[in-house]
Order: C-alpha cells, then structure tokens, then sequence
C-alpha cells in the first residue's frame, strides 16, 4: 500500500475524493456550523496532527525555514487561510450549482495563470483534456440542460468564489517557490501555523457577533473529519503530487469533485445520481485520462 502511495495520480485522486467529501460535510452541517468557525476549527485539528511530525526536523531546518520566510507567510494565507475560508462563506450565499461550476474553473484558472506569470506552456492534448473535462463538469451543474447554465443568476457568494478560485489557483502555482529542503511535515505545519495566524481574528470577530457552533456528535464528527482528510492528508498529498507532476496537470484532478461529491452525496445524503451525471463523469474522466496517459512521454514544459 505504502508504494501505491507514491503514484502522485493515486495521490491526487484521494485529495479530491477528501476535499468532495468536505462539501458533502459543509453542506450537511451548514445551519450547525459558521463558516469561519468551520475553517478555524478545521485547521487546528490539522496542526495538531501535523506537530509531532514535523518537530524533530525543526531544530535542524530552522533556518532554512526562516530563509524563505515570504514564500512559507504566502503559501500559508492562499492554501491555508484563504481557498476554504472564502468558499465556506460563499456558499452561505450561493446555490451549490453555481459553486460547482465557479469551482471547476480552478485548473482553468491554473493554467491561466501559469502561461501569464511563469511562461508555462502546454500540449495540445493536455488543452482539449481540460476542455472535455470542463464540458464534463458542464453537463453536471446544468442537469444535461445547456440553458440552464445562461440562467444561472450571479450574486455576492458567487464573487466569493471567483476569489477563492484564483487563490488555491495562486497557491497552486505558487508550491514551485517553496522551500523544498524542507520537510514536508514542518512546511505544512508552518503553513498551517500561518493560516490559523490569520483566521484567529476572523473566528474571533464571528463569534463576537453571536454565531456560534451547535454542538452534537454529528457536528463534531464532521469537523473532525474535515481536519484529519481533507485538511492533514489531503494537503500532504496534493502538495507532494504538484511537485512531481507539475500544476497544471494537478489541478485537472479537481474536475473529479463533482464526480465523488455525486456520489457521497447519493451515499450519505440520500441525494441519488440523475441520468445527466452519467454522460458528465465519463467526460471528465476522459479528459482527465487524454492528459495523463501520454504524460511521461511528452510532459508538459
């Protein structure tokens, strides 16, 4: 199993299996838990995995964590304080349909921002891989109805999630820069540290303002799994991932969060699959296999 766990494609398919299940978890408990608390809490349980691991290669790496001080400060507000905090407040605000199809912009995003800023370039299969991806996702969000989508209405939680894209989409692109002596337990630990820096005033201000977490089992096992898999493990795995196959290519794989959020959700929610979600996996793992099955031998530059 331990090997298996070296495929960075295995990696990246049980991130976005993790973070599908943390919508599935957002959404069950969003009258039960505010959205900064959520985050808060989230991250704290994820530190306090992430501490023992990451303390014996303090001593030693210190410095060379203090070098890079910019890069870890940055990586922690966009991965760690930023992507999940904006998303949580706006689906306060939007439909899920909306936040799906702003979501699915992230590897678009990624790669936009890649050729801009870092002069990346892709193949051309690698292009059509997103686009039959994206239709993909298209067909999921618009229920096998393409007018749907041109009547889809746009509101304040859908700007949230504009912002959140382009922030895990900056965090993406932005792991090229972090330290990579470093060991990946403590980088994620500083990361963490500095995301729980900046969302401390903001649970504070949340909670100054009468909204407070209901508490039951239900509630605490959803805030627990939300910081032990798609919190400790899913960013373990996605950041080991981007560093071997690159971000562009990584971020294709969140074109599966409609796929597994379907699924949780007809496990869990009782929310059973229509017939428009069949012809929109098979897209998106089609767009997904054209990218990767010819990766090795004509990576993307």
């Amino acid at each position: 199993m331990h090997a298996r766990l070296q495929n960075p494609y295995l990696l990246l398919v049980l991130t976005v299996l993790f973070w599908s299940g943390n919508m599935v978890i957002g959404r069950a408990l969003r009258e039960q838990v505010p959205p900064l608390s959520l985050a808060f809490w989230r991250w704290a349980i994820a530190f306090v995995l992430v501490l023992p691991l990451a303390l014996p290669h303090l001593r030693t790496q210190w410095p060379l964590l203090r070098a890079n001080w910019k890069a870890v400060g940055v990586l922690g507000l966009l991965g760690v304080g930023g992507y999940n905090t904006l998303a949580y407040i706006g689906l306060q605000y939007t439909p899920a349909t909306n936040a799906a199809l702003l979501n699915s912009f992230i590897p678009i995003a990624t790669i936009a921002l890649s050729w801009a800023f870092l002069g990346k370039h892709l193949r051309t299969t690698d292009w059509l891989g997103v686009l039959i991806s994206f239709a993909g996702v298209s067909i999921i969000v618009s229920q096998g109805d393409p007018l749907r989508l041109a009547q889809l209405g746009f509101n304040v939680g859908d700007l949230w999630m504009l912002v959140a894209v382009f922030t895990w989409a900056l965090y993406t692109i932005g792991l090229q820069w972090r330290p990579a002596a470093v060991d990946p337990m403590l980088l994620l630990a500083a990361f963490t540290l500095v995301g729980l820096a900046a969302l401390a005033p903001a649970y504070a201000w949340e909670v100054s303002q009468g909204r407070s977490i209901h508490v039951s089992p239900a509630t605490l096992a959803g805030i627990a799994y939300t910081g032990i898999f798609p919190g400790f493990l899913g960013y373990v795995f996605y950041n080991r991932a981007v560093g071997e196959v690159g971000a562009s290519r990584a971020s294709l794989f969140l074109h599966l969060m409609p796929v597994f959020a379907t699924i949780l959700s007809a496990i869990f929610l009782a929310e059973m699959p229509q017939p428009y979600h069949y012809p929109g996996i098979a897209l998106i793992f089609a767009g997904i296999y054209l990218t990767t099955a010819t990766a090795a031998a004509t990576p993307a530059r």
